[in-house]
């Protein structure tokens, strides 16, 4: 059993699930199993998806920082920035644009973390399909939960999230 002490536990499956590798690809083409080529195939409710575009989606993250994380993803099965076309790089800073409009009505998001790691050495636990992240972030949103415990608390389940998004995204 152990020795007892003050401590409260919020256990989080779900984060085990990513940790060991849930949903990553075989290998870096677009038919090793990459989830961001896979969503779009599927219905919104059940890829989580927020916006369609003609080239790039809105996709809430299944492994999010703050509730609301989503990420702006191209279709098409490329890696680096500079490979985007002229018409992927406009939408996905558009699709960026709207859903920080959407995360603030729909939650009223203070600020955004936005941003994509290029490549496994910079972060990207996806490094063969780029995916932007936009995460909303308010005033005192990190408190004693990821300071002390090391956990954050996600406070509405993703498809709820998605429908409350999908219903507040600009026209």
């Amino acid at each position: 059993m152990g020795t007892r002490d003050a401590f409260q536990r919020l256990w989080t499956p779900h984060r085990m699930a990513y940790i060991q590798g849930e949903n990553k690809p075989s290998g870096p083409g677009a038919d090793d199993g990459c989830p961001f080529c896979s969503i779009p195939a599927k219905s919104d409710e059940d890829g989580l998806v927020v916006r369609r575009g003609e080239h790039v989606y809105a996709v809430l993250n299944l492994y999010p920082y703050n509730g609301g994380h989503l990420m702006t993803v191209p279709y098409r099965h490329v890696a680096d920035y500079t490979e985007l076309t002229t018409a992927e790089t406009a939408e996905l800073a558009e699709l960026t644009k709207q859903a920080m409009t959407a995360l603030r009505t729909a939650s009223g998001a203070h600020g955004f973390n936005i941003g994509m790691n290029q490549g496994a050495v910079a972060g990207a636990g996806i490094a063969a399909h780029l995916h932007q992240h936009v995460v909303p972030r308010w005033g005192g949103d990190t408190n004693f939960m990821p300071v002390v415990g090391h956990t954050k608390v996600l406070p509405q389940l993703l498809g709820d999230t998605r429908k409350m998004l999908a219903e507040a995204w600009p026209a």
